[in-house]
């Protein structure tokens, strides 16, 4: 049950995100048009997050950031990830952004693991998208995430908080 309503949540979150850019209007050029965004950006989100193998919840955080290159869709940074279970799993990345459109990003982090009641480093593949609606210098908007290490899976869904610069 708390899956199929996990699931049903990030599909509406990723419908409505579609819907919106389709109903902007102002600009219906946006795809083809580049908006250079802050050379640099320190984000968080917080989520829900689905442990597969566990079948059950957790709260999580993530922290990146991420430098904007020049005249270009491409970022690069750091980010770290902390789920608060049991386990304590923290998870330091890489962290490869692209922006398709303005506000949409696609992020790729290959990372390690490590959790704090267990020994050793696993590696770790995030990937995460974002839809941004912007206040000034910050942004916030939903958030989704799906990550593998040899633990586990997890899927999260939440609200990132960026701020540029």
């Amino acid at each position: 049950m708390k899956l199929n309503l996990f699931l049903l949540l990030t599909f509406l979150t990723i419908l409505f995100s579609f819907n919106v850019f389709a109903q902007n209007t102002e600009n219906s050029n946006l795809i083809l048009t580049h908006h250079d965004h802050h050379r640099n950006e320190i984000g968080l989100a917080y989520s829900p997050v689905y442990l597969l193998k566990e079948k059950r919840f957790a709260s999580g955080m993530h922290l990146h950031f991420v430098r904007n290159l020049p005249h270009s869709k491409f970022g690069l940074g750091l980010g770290y990830e902390r789920i608060f279970d049991t386990h304590k799993h923290n998870t330091f990345g890489l962290e490869v952004m692209y922006r398709p459109i303005e506000k949409l990003s696609f992020s790729v982090s290959p990372g390690l693991t490590f959790e704090e009641n267990s020994p050793g480093v696993n590696p770790a593949l995030h990937f995460e998208t974002t839809y941004d609606f912007e206040i000034g210098d910050f942004h916030l908007g939903p958030v989704f995430e799906f990550a593998i290490d040899p633990e586990d899976i997890h899927l999260s869904l939440g609200v990132h908080l960026g701020f540029g610069f």
